[in-house]
């Protein structure tokens, strides 16, 4: 048999079971069904002899299938089901095709933009028993499955529970009303089979569920699968119909609220009982000016923009942004002040219980108050706190406003780069806001507020402009009376307010700034001042933040202090309230595995809560060609060893290391060619430079060194080889050396001071010129030491070395 020819093979497709010598007999409706028929596979759901609905195919490859249909008596077309549209079309079947299918009668068949759409109505369930055709047209052998004998009572019950749940489905769904009286124009509520595939075909349950369904040919089996799979979409109708119902039920909610929201304004605004919007800003604006004293060109600018306000429509940009600026223009405290207090004693009460130390400081601070109390205002000050990190410049701002009763706005400037910031945007951009100033005025509501600028030594610059030069403007009291900010275009008085910055150093300040500042230098705490403070203030604030009692865990003063020596040798505090922080948590945990017992920290615990000590014991580097230097950095003074050898003597050189910056060398040039004239004069050998390769380093070379402070240093170890005698042990310097041998003063002196005391060097010598520098120190830091004032460097030979020639330099 040739299967690609089929119309051949199935000459006699029209022969029925029933068209013998019997076909004249009565027949049923099943004895019709012809034995051998067209298929045609589906992919979204089987079909169920039940249905009756239209089903659109592509005209390509299914045409012709169609075609041959029509062309037999009964138009019986056999529909199977596949699991995905691609197995519709593939070729030959591919065994996604299922074999339990639906007879279906064709109606109606119509082609139009390639797609052919019928009417299939279901008649019987058909399985495939043999293939005659693999091709399209599909050409099958089918048998008709009969379901077997059932309980009569059983069949019952399910078929009344199936009814049960196709009405329940019709109240949650009145789209399966027609499905319902098509069923029924064709069956009767009590055939059970019809009407359990029916029951199965008003599910959206999946395509393989339902071909499970089709496939179940025994009654019973079949219904128990139908009735679980409505009551699956009975469950999801409910859920959406609560859904719905919940959803509908907030948008009428809602609409009511509006509706009646809407009304209520209508009905006040008649009644004269409320206004619009628009009526209540402006009001709102007039009543805060009218709380003001704001001068006259203010409340001019005010009117103006009140006037305009009430022009422009609500839904306008230019209402938004007219609106914007009439809340910050009245918000701006104009002409309220709060009162100083004036109280020098109260003022150094509030100094000393903040702030153990710097006695200086606070002097200054009483000094600068009383001056204030004398004239009756402050204004008019621009004070700048120096010092290294930690020391405390940012709690003193804040002891300043509490002893003048005045409100405190912090902000840092460190990084900023947008000259906007500083005054504001203009109006004209999107986003406008006024500048810090303006912003903190409104923050504190008063025009006469301490303002701490942080780190004003670390301002930028950029293309958006230099915020250093527009804070000339603010914080000059000859020019800030009449400050302008962009955004709010009108001239304020800023002269009331006592700006205090802040700064680690002052080498990037530009000058012009710097002018108009009065300097308070802040230096570093000795070891015993940071004792005090330790015990006075970082320990009871930690104790408390962590809600501990002293007597649950207390840390020795011995243990306070090698913290202070081996952990934390910095000028500031900040890194030894780490540090006790940290002793204090490991002490907590403690605590929680032993609540009874109380943490006691000494000396040989603090390995165990801190780890070993990063600063050891410092051995001081002796011998000849070794001398201590004193430097000062940003981070408060240092000691600085320099150390000189002779390499070799083929030639005459000069060799330089330690990472030194220019200043520093061209001292370290000017020490050698001064020592070098001068060798004679200081019992050295004369010829020692003119053959001696010579070394001159400075210790820590990954430190980058820089500063006009080192010149005697460096020449007296110079001198050291030269003469081949070490100076004299325990001292350290500091002063610049010219070339005709004089001591030039340096800075830094309380730093320097404070770093020998802390290395606990006893002799040191100065500059002559620095004499009133170190006279201004308090006494405490004095205290010991063994000072030597050199105005010419055979004054600082005359200390190290052995032979004195000439006359003593001065001694304190």
């Amino acid at each position: 048999m040739n299967e690609d020819n089929g119309h051949d093979v199935i000459e006699d497709v029209t022969e029925y079971i029933g068209k013998d010598e019997h076909s004249k007999s009565l027949a049923l409706p099943q004895q019709l069904m012809p034995r051998r028929m067209y298929i045609l596979p589906v992919a979204n759901r089987p079909f169920f002899p039940a249905q009756v609905q239209p089903v659109v195919v592509n005209q390509e490859p299914w045409d012709e299938t169609l075609k041959r249909v029509g062309e037999t008596e009964h138009q019986v077309l056999g529909i199977c089901y596949v699991d995905s549209p691609d197995s519709e079309s593939r070729v030959p079947p591919s065994e996604d095709l299922e074999l339990m299918g639906c007879a279906v009668r064709v109606h109606h068949v119509q082609r139009e933009n390639n797609k052919v759409q019928f009417i299939a109505q279901g008649l019987q369930r058909i399985r495939i028993v043999q293939w005659l055709r693999r091709k399209p047209p599909y050409l099958v052998e089918v048998e008709y499955p009969e379901a077997p004998e059932e309980e009569a009572d059983e069949l019952k019950a399910y078929t009344l529970a199936i009814i049960t749940a196709i009405k329940e489905l019709l109240r949650t769904n009145p789209l399966y009303g027609e499905e319902v009286k098509q069923y029924l124009s064709r069956f009767g509520p009590d055939d059970s089979s019809p009407l359990a595939d029916f029951g199965a075909s008003m599910t959206s349950a999946p395509g393989a569920d339902l071909q499970d369904v089709l496939d179940t040919v025994p009654l019973v089996r079949r219904m128990e699968k139908v009735l679980l799979l409505m009551r699956k979409e009975l469950e999801v109708a409910r859920l959406q119909a609560e859904i719905s119902e919940e959803v509908n039920d907030k948008v009428q909610k809602h609409q009511r609220e509006f509706f009646l929201r809407e009304q209520l304004k209508v009905i006040q605004r008649e009644l004269g009982i409320a206004k619009d919007d628009k009526t209540a800003d402006a009001e709102r604006f007039e009543q805060r000016m009218a709380e003001l004293d704001p001068p006259d060109h203010v409340i001019e600018r005010f009117e103006d923009e009140l006037q305009k306000l009430q022009m422009l429509e609500q839904g306008s940009p230019e209402y938004g942004v007219t609106r914007n600026y009439l809340d910050w223009l009245t918000q701006v405290p104009w002409g309220k002040t709060s009162k100083d207090h004036f109280d020098l004693v109260a003022a150094r009460k509030i100094l000393n219980q903040e702030h153990d130390g710097l006695d200086d400081v606070k002097d200054r601070i009483v000094e600068f108050l009383a001056e204030g109390t004398f004239k009756g205002e402050v204004s008019g000050s621009i004070l700048l706190l120096v010092g290294p990190p930690g020391v405390g410049k940012t709690s003193i701002g804040h002891s300043i406003a509490e002893a003048l009763g005045r409100k405190f706005y912090r902000f840092s400037v460190g990084g900023m780069r947008d000259e906007a910031e500083i005054k504001g945007h203009r109006r004209t951009y999107i986003g406008a806001m006024p500048g810090k100033f303006v912003q903190a005025l409104k923050d504190v509501k008063v025009a006469n507020p301490v303002i701490m600028l942080d780190e004003i030594d670390k301002i930028g610059s950029s293309f958006q402009g230099d915020p250093a030069s527009a804070l000339l403007e603010t914080l000059d009291p000859e020019q800030n009376r009449d400050f302008l900010d962009h955004y709010l275009d009108v001239r304020m008085d800023l002269s009331k307010v006592l700006f205090i910055c802040t700064a680690n150093q002052l080498d990037t300040i530009p000058r012009p700034l710097l002018d108009r500042m009065d300097i308070i230098r802040l230096s570093g705490y000795i070891a015993e001042e940071k004792l005090v403070i330790a015990k006075h203030h970082l320990l009871p604030r930690l104790l408390k933040k962590a809600g501990l009692l002293k007597k649950q865990l207390n840390i020795t003063d011995a243990a306070l202090k090698q913290v202070i020596d081996g952990y934390a040798r910095e000028a500031g505090v900040r890194n030894l309230e780490k540090l006790i922080h940290k002793i204090i948590r490991k002490g907590i945990v403690k605590l929680l595995e032993a609540p009874d017992t109380p943490v006691k920290v000494g000396v040989s615990d603090l390995t165990d809560y801190l780890g070993q000590p990063p600063f050891k014991k410092e051995r001081s580097l002796k011998g000849t060609g070794v001398v201590t230097g004193l430097a000062w950095t940003a981070m408060g003074g240092a000691t600085l060893s320099i150390e000189a050898s002779r390499i070799h003597t083929n030639h005459r050189g000069f060799k330089l290391t330690g990472q030194l910056g220019n200043v520093m060398k061209e001292s370290a040039e000017i020490a050698y060619s001064y020592v070098s004239s001068n060798l004679k004069r200081y019992k050295g050998d004369a010829t020692f430079f003119d053959k001696s390769l010579v070394h001159l380093h400075v210790p820590a070379g990954a430190t980058p060194k820089d500063g006009p402070s080192a010149g005697v240093t460096m020449a007296t170890a110079l001198l050291s080889i030269a003469r081949n005698e070490p100076p004299r042990q325990n001292i350290a310097m500091t002063g610049e050396l010219t070339l005709t041998g004089q001591v030039l003063p340096v800075g830094g002196i309380r730093e320097k001071v404070i770093a020998a005391r802390r290395q606990k060097i006893p002799t040191l010598i100065l500059p002559e010129a620095n004499q009133a520098d170190y006279d201004e120190l308090p006494e405490y830091l004095k205290e010991g030491l063994e000072v030597h004032f050199a105005k010419h460097y055979g004054d600082v030979f005359q200390v190290c070395f052995e032979d004195k020639p000439g006359k003593k330099a001065s001694v304190h």
